[in-house]
């Protein structure tokens, strides 16, 4: 009997190592640890990973606002901590990986490969000297900023506002990227608006990612990239990791769905070749389980559309269904973020 669509998936999901490459999952991890609760990652997370097939986590240090700036140092190294003690408490199940070769014995060893990226420098304000600090802890990825302004740049919004003159990097956020780069750490453009976006492009030396982003001429936020982005970002041999979140997938709210976002993919696909996709689903609903909403909002909640780490699959599935190779959704589950994960982490 010929294979099921579903077995198909499930079968390429064993074959290929899967990334995640944006996931917040260390704030969540630091607050159950603060509330007593031990193993947050192998108890509450771990399932939903493993049905998914998921291999490769590139988890985010974002701060949010409240603690700014006072507390974004602490905040950030507080997420790190818990992820430290998280290890110790299940080192067969988790490892922090530092370079591909770390990725890989932690594949061998059917442990879940842990990268860290800081999601916005916020936690930096202006000292470039913490970079390096951050490095010896184990991070990778500087985002250089979550949609808000901070010393090394803007930050594009996810809808419009009035926010007076935008601006691009800073003098501080060029010798970030020179110094970043130097170390081999990867910059990551998701978050940052578009005159920051043409500063980086302009003066990064690797490749740049976009590990959480979607295609603007689809749905219309700020947050995602016009063509031209698309295309600069995959001449310096880029990857851009689809984003989940409804509000970037689709400007029509009954369209937020896996079918829409597999639009992205194809689009993509289309413009500068499926090398250049990956996954970055920053699914967010967990963070959310007490449901408060601002007073006066009428609208839908935000939402995502691939609602859980187990539900990769039928991702996996769509791209079957729309007859993409599987060497090309091997590249797109994964292997174009390892592959650019092998030339520059070291």
């Amino acid at each position: 009997m010929p294979e099921t669509v579903q077995e198909h998936a499930r079968r390429l999901h064993q074959q290929y190592l899967v990334v995640d490459a944006h996931f917040d999952l260390l704030m969540e991890v630091d607050l159950r640890r603060k509330l007593g609760y031990k193993k947050v990652i192998e108890t509450n997370f771990m399932p939903a990973f493993a049905a998914g097939g998921i291999g490769v986590l590139v988890c985010s240090l974002f701060i949010e606002d409240d603690y700014l700036p006072e507390m974004g140092l602490k905040k950030a190294l507080d997420q790190i901590s818990a992820l430290y003690a998280e290890i110790e408490e299940s080192p067969d199940k988790i490892q922090l990986c530092t370079t591909y070769d770390d990725i890989l014995a932690a594949h061998r060893s059917h442990r879940l490969a842990i990268l860290l990226s800081l999601e916005g420098v916020d936690p930096l304000t202006n000292d470039l000297g913490l970079l390096p600090i951050f490095y010896k802890l184990g991070v990778r990825f500087v985002g250089l900023t979550w949609s808000r302004r901070n010393f090394a740049a803007d930050g594009s919004h996810f809808s419009p506002r009035d926010e007076g003159r935008r601006g691009g990097l800073t003098d501080f956020g060029v010798r970030l990227i020179q110094l970043a780069e130097k170390m081999n750490m990867i910059i990551d453009v998701s978050h940052l608006n578009d005159e920051g976006f043409e500063d980086v492009l302009a003066r990064a030396r690797g490749p740049v990612i976009a590990s959480h982003s979607n295609v603007r001429s689809i749905a219309s936020s700020m947050r995602n990239l016009t063509d031209d982005q698309i295309r600069s970002l995959s001449a310096t041999g880029g990857v851009i990791g689809m984003n989940g979140c409804n509000k970037f997938v689709s400007d029509n709210y009954e369209h937020g769905d896996i079918a829409h976002l597999l639009d992205h993919v194809d689009y993509i696909v289309r413009l500068v070749g499926a090398e250049h996709v990956g996954v970055g689903l920053d699914i967010c609903h967990f963070l959310t389980e007490i449901n408060l909403r601002p007073a006066g909002q009428t609208g839908p909640d935000d939402f995502d559309v691939v609602t859980s780490h187990k539900d990769m699959l039928k991702f996996t599935e769509g791209l079957i269904g729309r007859g993409y190779t599987d060497e090309q959704i091997g590249l797109i589950l994964g292997g174009n973020f390892l592959n650019l994960y092998r030339r520059v982490l070291k």
